[in-house]
């Protein structure tokens, strides 16, 4: 039996997982700066009509997207050229340039603080240079604590990705309430929101200088022909027979290095895909980077809905936790399925209350009361925790797992790039659906997470229909499972 080299490994997931703790921060951190985004650079712009207003706004807050959807593109033929090492390093600059760029965006045009709407460009491209980084990190973090855990505890080590993640929206959380407890309103429509971008600069130094200690993955040395390379590092992390016998294992399967990417057909793809695709349609990032206003539009004060963003943030990393103490004990496909049939009665709940807390009967109890704030909390932890313990991170285990290795940098790019154009299309189309004088008339601002109700059930079907169960299997064995399953057969373990 192989004995791991467990400290060096978790020291190298957890060294890796700092991306994915730039990924969460770089997401949340946008949330405490809402208001004043709109205050500054979009309600003055008074020529706008109401959509055009919502959807510059929307555009505003979520164009660090289009950054991740360039950034998680190009990250595959990056990192196989230069190695997952170098990328990463590469985006934890990216996320330092984005953060002191997007506090400070008047840097190089004007005087800071005076030039108003004009200064919404620099903005934007320093938020999607951000995004860039944030792109790259999504994908190749987890990808390089899969190439370098053992198979018995490959599933709970990439789930420090997503804990990272939800830790670092966590941080932020906490970070966005210190600064905003610091003066008044107006104080944070003005200079408090620059803070909160400019604090992600400390933890991008860190994760930079961390990076320069470890080394590349061993599958990758196998691709670049450095198997003596590779063979030392394997031997840091397990045993000799165990390296020699898992060197010869990614000699084989990249022996084809260049297979087309439908080599072992379409149906592969398209769950990864669709996998992507559905962990953002349930509504999960509309959720985060609005928390605040959907808190307010249940009645809360500005102090009270940063206060209640943050028991979202501890909620996001309790039920991360079950996840990864679970993954690789239930398995993937059941957690999916759990969690989204959690999310989809969470979501229809909260459209509800929306719903019912506007309407003149069923309202005149909840209308925008202590009540109608209380049980919007709790529908949302909820929601949060049927997430976090499935589609978070368990969406993350399965990208860095199901693509066969002789197509996975290409594969999973695509995979992930679709995660952000889904990511885009919802976070962008949020603030449409939420400012809509018609639809606030009819349904109060519940419209929207209906909408992520039904995505969430229609996720579940769709795991239980296409979705094969690849716990306890090395990644070369379920290389294996898509060479012998028909493009249109069902999957199942």
């Amino acid at each position: 039996m192989a004995k791991a080299n467990t400290s060096l490994v978790v020291a190298l997931t957890l060294t890796a997982a700092l991306g994915g703790l730039l990924f969460g921060y770089d997401t949340a951190v946008i949330s405490g700066a809402v208001g004043a985004i709109d205050h500054n650079f979009i309600n003055p712009q008074i020529n706008l009509s109401e959509t055009a207003r919502s959807s510059l706004s929307g555009w505003t807050i979520s164009c660090a997207l289009l950054g991740c959807i360039i950034g998680a593109f190009v990250a595959g033929p990056v990192s196989t050229r230069f190695g997952r090492k170098p990328t990463l390093m590469f985006a934890a600059v990216l996320f330092f340039v984005g953060s002191l760029g997007s506090a400070i965006p008047e840097i190089g045009f004007g005087p800071i603080g005076a030039m108003g709407p004009a200064a919404l460009t620099p903005f934007i491209i320093y938020r999607i240079i951000g995004g860039v980084g944030v792109g790259i990190a999504s994908m190749i973090s987890p990808l390089y604590i899969a190439e370098i855990a053992p198979p018995a505890i490959r599933g709970t080590l990439v789930t420090f990705q997503q804990i990272a993640i939800v830790s670092g929206m966590l941080v932020v959380y906490f970070v966005n309430w210190a600064i905003a407890i610091q003066g008044n309103d107006q104080w944070i429509l003005t200079v408090g929101w620059r803070w909160m971008l400019a604090s992600e600069v400390v933890p991008s130094i860190l994760f930079f200088v961390l990076m320069m200690f470890v080394p590349d993955t061993p599958r990758w040395y196998v691709m670049r022909g450095k198997d003596e390379r590779a063979l030392a590092v394997l031997k840091t992390l397990t045993d000799e027979t165990e390296a020699k016998k898992t060197l010869k294992e990614i000699e084989k399967t990249l022996v084809q290095r260049t297979r087309p990417l439908f080599s072992f057909g379409a149906l592969v793809l398209f769950v990864g895909i669709m996998l992507s695709v559905f962990q953002q349609l349930v509504g999960i990032n509309a959720v985060l980077y609005y928390a605040p206003l959907m808190f307010k539009n249940l009645g809360a004060s500005t102090d009270s809905a940063f206060l209640q963003t943050i028991v979202v943030g501890v909620a996001m990393v309790t039920f991360t936790i079950v996840a990864q103490l679970t993954v690789d004990r239930w398995g993937r496909k059941p957690l999916l399925i759990t969690g989204a049939l959690i999310m989809a009665v969470s979501m229809l709940a909260l459209g509800f209350l929306f719903n019912a807390s506007g309407n003149g009967t069923a309202g005149a109890a909840l209308q925008m009361s202590h009540e109608a704030g209380m049980w919007g909390l709790a529908a949302v932890v909820v929601y949060i925790a049927g997430f976090s313990l499935s589609w978070g991170p368990v969406v993350w285990v399965m990208l860095s797992e199901i693509f066969p290795n002789s197509i996975k940098g290409k594969a999973m790019a695509i995979a992930v790039a679709a995660q952000w154009i889904a990511n885009l299309f919802v976070s962008w189309s949020f603030k449409v659906l939420d400012g809509n004088s018609a639809l606030n008339s009819a349904f109060n601002h519940g419209f929207a997470y209906w909408l992520y109700g039904v995505a969430s059930f229609a996720a579940a079907w769709f795991v239980y229909r296409y979705v094969p169960e690849t716990k306890g299997r090395s990644l070369e064995a379920i290389q294996e499972l898509w060479h012998h399953t028909p493009p249109d057969a069902k999957l199942e373990e």
